[in-house]
């Protein structure tokens, strides 16, 4: 036992009550722990593609690199900036994570006729890369606050079955026992008591008898 405790009925009563709720408790745990598993899971996955994602658009994006400068009064990356990325919320086994949504950009103005035609598809392509980016970015919150509510969890499953649990039904036992091996050493003393009772008894009915016996001899 990690801790002395008393071994008397009212703490037996104690830690059964504890061992209910520990072994009702353990099992919404491990479910929970399931879930965000699973959950964790589809985000890494989520994580990849939208890294995969990000790869192949910067790849495109850096085909424009040596001429996006060369763009006279327009700024390209920065018009390509996500000005607000929109999240929503889902809760997951207790845990509120964001989920992307969309990724705004600031409205590109700017004359069709004074810049090169290739503006449109490059201004396209690194907003694309942006959006993977900011996609990527929420499913990595996504991850580690999933991932650090699933490490909470795990502890608290090895502390229930590991610790909790033994130890509830370790106490359980040994006040068993000695709950066990007083109630032996009163019926022993019970039986005693009786025996010298019935004892004591005999011999008052003894004593008793010879004092009846001689005036039974005397009478007429």
């Amino acid at each position: 036992m990690a801790k002395k405790v008393r071994l008397t009925r009212p703490e037996l009563k104690r830690q059964r009550d504890a061992l209910t709720r520990f072994e009702r408790y353990l099992p919404m745990l491990k479910l929970k722990q399931q879930q965000l598993q699973l959950t964790i899971r589809d985000v890494n996955r989520n994580r990849r593609r939208a890294e995969g994602q990000a790869a192949a658009a910067a790849k495109v994006v850096e085909s424009y690199r040596a001429v996006l400068a060369d763009v006279a009064g327009l700024n390209v990356t920065q018009l390509a900036e996500c000005q607000e990325v929109r999240t929503s919320r889902l809760n997951v086994a207790g845990v509120n994570i964001p989920i992307f949504e969309e990724a705004l950009f600031p409205e590109a103005v700017y004359s069709l006729f004074a810049t090169p035609p290739w503006v449109d598809r490059a201004l396209a392509d690194v907003r694309t890369l942006n959006r993977h980016r900011a996609e990527r970015k929420v499913l990595q919150e996504q991850f580690d606050l999933l991932n650090r509510e699933l490490t909470k969890i795990i502890q608290r499953v090895n502390l229930f079955e590991k610790v909790k649990i033994p130890e509830a039904r370790e106490v359980i036992r040994v006040i068993r026992i000695k709950l066990g091996d007083e109630m032996t050493a009163a019926v022993g003393r019970a039986k005693i008591a009786k025996n010298k009772i019935r004892e004591t008894s005999n011999r008052f009915d003894d004593l008793r008898s010879s004092q009846e016996e001689p005036e039974e001899a005397t009478a007429p």
